[in-house]
């Protein structure tokens, strides 16, 4: 068995394989995660290679193409699911852009949305509700982060017309992760099909998404997998993929005759494909997966993130004019909270005043909250520091 001094040194090596993590106390990984060296370097090699054999030739063709097979089987591999449900994007909104405008929308549809979705996917909703006359409408998933059931909130604003839901599987505010197995068998039942956003879970929870069972999963690299920023990926079921048309076409997506004409679209993942890929990010991201398995298994990760969010959540509730969100120690990596003082640009205020101390945490509008992320990455004295910071904030009288 494992000591707690053994494991703590180990932690401390692995740290040190993230150049970010030396100078500050990091509490962003739900925005983006800290790239760990190997990664940077891997990215810049992979430029360099290209460059030297040639970037436009036979040699490099062929190079780029079994270099990129084995990027689309890492990236598989973390959702336990075949190379050919993977369509490589820049982002999640691209990826839910897909999954979005692909279906064949038909007037008086109806697209179900939670109210704890992020600004991008609203907005894709509401130009889809304007251009097809879909009807969209959204069911109160944020009153049941401490009570109530989200599964029977999901099933009472089901109907029948209903062609797609869609929602998070962790949210970017509250950090609420949702039951999504359960929800996938009540959409499933109602022919509904299901986009998730996985901004927040991928590189977080440990994922199985052929078990799951869900429709669309749409995913970056750049968060909790501490990949670069322009690196991601959206999830198709296979039975799914057969009536979800591509909406953003290039040749990248498209299988051509011998003169070079389109004749069909690639039959997985890479028919929702475009054009050029930025290809020596994708190998970043790839490197970055690497370091986090020699750590440990994504169950491991996990639980190490639960651990740190309960640690930094207890903390918190034993703070005056300190409010956290959840009632209970959080089930993932995202723990927000409120300042009770009510005084006018408290959250911000105080993010400020932590930044100054290089503790780096943010602000969320709705609700008017301050998120602060871990992961397993961190530390024990990460976690006191920025209690620390909120009480000097207090001592400080900025906020008075």
């Amino acid at each position: 068995m494992t000591s707690i001094s053994a494991s703590s040194t180990k932690l401390h090596r692995h740290r040190e394989l993230f150049p970010a993590l030396a100078n500050k106390a990091y509490f962003n990984y739900g925005g983006q995660g800290p790239m760990p060296k190997a990664a940077m370097d891997t990215m810049s090699q992979f430029q360099a290679y290209v460059q030297e054999i040639g970037p436009f030739g036979n040699e490099a063709y062929l190079w780029l193409k079994s270099e990129m097979k084995i990027i689309r089987e890492a990236i598989a591999s973390e959702f336990n699911v075949s190379i050919d449900t993977i369509s490589l994007t820049d982002n999640v909104t691209v990826g839910c852009n897909i999954a979005m405008w692909g279906i064949e929308w038909r007037a008086g549809d109806h697209m179900l949305l939670t109210d704890c979705e992020h600004p991008g996917v609203i907005a894709t909703a509401k130009e889809i509700a304007r251009r097809f006359a879909v009807e969209v409408t959204t069911c109160p998933l944020m009153a049941t982060l401490n009570e109530g059931d989200p599964v029977a909130v999901i099933a009472q604003h089901l109907r029948p017309n209903t062609r797609l839901v869609v929602l998070s599987h962790v949210f970017w505010n509250t950090g609420q992760v949702l039951p999504l197995d359960k929800i996938v068998v009540i959409c499933s039942n109602n022919h509904s099909l299901i986009l998730v956003d996985a901004a927040q879970s991928v590189g977080l929870l440990p994922l199985d998404l052929t078990e799951l069972g869900v429709d669309f999963y749409a995913f970056t690299g750049h968060k909790w997998l501490c990949g670069p920023a322009g690196a991601g990926g959206l999830y198709v079921r296979p039975k799914a993929r057969e009536s979800l048309n591509p909406t953003f076409i290039g040749l990248r997506g498209v299988v051509t005759d011998g003169q070079g004409q389109p004749i069909d679209w690639f039959p997985d993942g890479r028919r929702y494909e475009v054009s050029t890929l930025s290809q020596p990010l994708y190998a970043g991201l790839k490197e970055a997966i690497a370091i986090h398995r020699q750590w440990g298994t994504p169950q491991e990760c996990y639980e190490q993130i639960c651990h740190n969010s309960e640690y930094l959540w207890r903390k918190l509730t034993a703070l005056p004019n300190v409010k956290c969100l959840r009632t209970s120690p959080p089930e993932g990596g995202i723990v927000s909270f409120q300042l009770t003082n009510n005084q006018p640009q408290a959250s911000s205020k105080l993010v400020q005043f932590l930044e100054l101390q290089n503790i780096l945490t943010r602000t969320i509008a709705d609700p008017d909250c301050i998120r602060a992320t871990v992961h397993y990455l961190t530390l024990e004295s990460e976690i006191d520091r920025l209690i620390e910071g909120i009480q000097q904030f207090y001592k400080s009288g900025i906020n008075d």
